[in-house]
């Protein structure tokens, strides 16, 4: 038996042969005898029919995977459009004489390797978006496809990579899960097999003789059993089984509230990335949107996005909940995710320098546009925002005027507003310490436990050497948590919690005993969530000791 690791984008247990799939690269020259206007206009051409067939790959997408995320065949199609890709083949095109297909194809591994080397993991999952484009340009200029991948029997996909065209053309009654060399957990690709349900590996060291070999693939454990033993194969069996009759538990449980044995209720919510994430908010049942990172509008962008931009973002974001509440968190860009538009200095300890509301309250007329864009969208929905890493009362009451200057000139522009709650993001020290006085300036809290471990603990979280020591559970991070909870109810002010903490179900019933209001997780995490809450008796005798907020104590 044969073990390879990699990194798991789904819960889950996957049993049955490999298939080992070899993408033949379509033989691009190029030479050509044409002219560059008759090269220019087979391009064009080519375009319109990948268009063309993205449309139909969106149309199937919409049954397969919901609105939501098969909106990334719409980009798709919009990425055929962009200036400056048409532009650079063109111009290699007139320059150099060359075929369009080869044009293409060089252009269009340029643009995916300036993905590739930014920064950002999320952006350097879009290199694949280009790759596939490019590539489906290519074949069409040179009349191949790619044809079936799968056969007749169901089979654990193994390949170099899959495009999201690929994988929403897999029969997934004949696929059982996949295993990459290349992609990452942030791709296009990965979000479509999360919806679809698809245990998959990425970043595994594959191997073509593993064709027709079983194999296990193991999502819990980031790992796949090449020829497993029978004892594994049976306990595995097993398990998967197990996950069957979990998964139609968790379904039952729709509908139902939030609330313990004891009676008591908390919110579960969900925390979101883009305007893609929102169908699975709706398909988890969550009660609302805790946290819509904005950031991610800018880290998607090639330069600032406008108003009108961001709006339109927001307003299909507050729309598609129907009602319920969505917490926008204004722009935290800096330290771990960077955008290059906006020329952000090397710092030596980025974590602790020039992010978030620091360069909101520097910078107004970019935070301008974002807050004017978020009280648009407030007058189709119910809408709370909050500013992230708050150190100061100055700080909330700079980035409330600013809030109130942008209203007022909606308002004399004869622009509709909502009513909008306001909070702020606990995720510093200095901000747990100053919770009675910040709780007087808004209406809700919501506990970034991310941070607030690694700045309470003095740990870089990137720095996987000190992973042994970096303990969210630490005392003293849930003396914060309890402080921050115990000063906003102090002042009338709800607290929820949208770390990944508040997903730890090993911490749930020491959240609801401190008093949280809302727990704010991954969708997937939701109905688990649901489960451990209502499974509770807070009139019992607590499983865990619940931290005192004193440090004396």
């Amino acid at each position: 038996m044969l073990v390879v690791n990699g990194k798991s984008i789904l819960n889950g247990i996957a049993i049955g042969p490999l298939l080992v799939y070899h993408k033949a690269d379509a033989a691009v020259s190029s030479a050509t005898a044409l002219t560059p206007q008759e090269e220019w206009t087979r391009f064009e051409d080519a375009c319109e029919k990948v268009k063309e067939h993205l449309a139909d790959l969106y149309e199937k997408a919409l049954e397969d995977v919901g609105e939501e995320n098969a909106a990334i065949f719409e980009i798709h199609q919009m990425m055929l459009e962009d200036e400056d890709y048409l532009d650079a083949v063109k111009d290699m095109l007139e320059t150099q004489g060359t075929s369009a297909e080869y044009a293409a194809s060089t252009v269009g591994d340029q643009f995916s390797a300036s993905f590739a080397a930014m920064d950002d993991a999320y952006m350097q999952a879009r290199a694949a978006d280009v790759r596939d484009v490019s590539h489906q340009v290519v074949n069409m200029l040179t009349g191949r496809t790619d044809g079936t991948l799968l056969g007749d029997r169901p089979v654990i996909l193994v390949a170099d990579d899959l495009t999201p065209s690929e994988t929403i053309q897999l029969d997934k009654s004949k696929l059982l899960g996949f295993i990459t060399r290349h992609g990452s957990s942030n791709s296009h690709t990965a979000i479509l097999a999360r919806t679809m349900n698809i245990p998959a590996l990425v970043g595994v060291d594959i191997d073509e003789s593993w064709d027709g070999q079983m194999a296990v693939l193991d999502g819990y454990h980031h790992c796949a059993h090449i020829n497993p033993t029978p004892d594994l194969l049976s306990s595995m069996e097993e398990k998967r089984k197990q996950d069957l009759e979990d998964q139609a538990a968790l379904q039952k449980l729709k509908g139902l509230a939030n609330v313990t044995l004891n009676g008591t209720e908390v919110n579960v919510y969900a925390n979101i990335g883009n305007v893609g994430d929102v169908g699975l908010v709706v398909q988890n049942d969550a009660g609302g949107i805790g946290l819509f990172r904005s950031e991610f509008i800018y880290l998607e962008a090639d330069d600032y996005p406008t108003e009108e931009q961001q709006f339109i973002i927001y307003k299909r974001v507050v729309q598609a909940m129907a009602g319920k509440k969505v917490v926008f968190r204004t722009l935290d860009i800096g330290a771990d995710k960077q955008a290059a538009y906006f020329h952000l200095d090397d710092e030596a300890n980025p974590a602790m320098g020039y992010r978030a509301i620091r360069i909101c309250l520097t910078r107004k007329d970019i935070f301008k546009q974002q807050l004017r864009a978020m009280l648009r969208a407030s007058a189709f929905g119910t809408v709370s925002i909050m500013f992230p890493m708050i150190i100061s009362v100055q700080e909330v009451r700079e980035a409330k005027h600013v809030l109130a200057e942008c209203r007022e000139e909606l308002v004399s522009e004869g622009e509709a507003i909502g009513e909008v709650e306001l909070g702020i993001m606990v995720e510093t020290p200095a901000a747990v310490m100053m919770a009675d006085e910040l709780a007087e300036e808004v209406s809700f809290f919501s506990l970034g436990t991310n941070d607030l471990t690694q700045y309470t603990l003095a740990i870089d979280r990137q720095n996987s050497k000190l992973d042994a020591i970096n303990d969210p559970h630490h005392p003293a991070v849930l003396r914060m948590i309890r402080h921050t909870i115990e000063a906003g109810h102090r002042h009338n002010c709800w607290v929820g919690i949208c770390g990944e903490l508040g997903a730890d179900p090993t911490l749930t019933e020491t959240f609801l005993r401190m008093g949280v209001d809302e727990l704010s997780v991954s969708p997937a995490s939701v109905l688990p969530l649901r489960r451990r809450i209502r499974s509770l008796d807070l009139n019992q005798e607590p499983e865990t000791q619940v931290p005192a907020c004193d440090p004396c104590k």
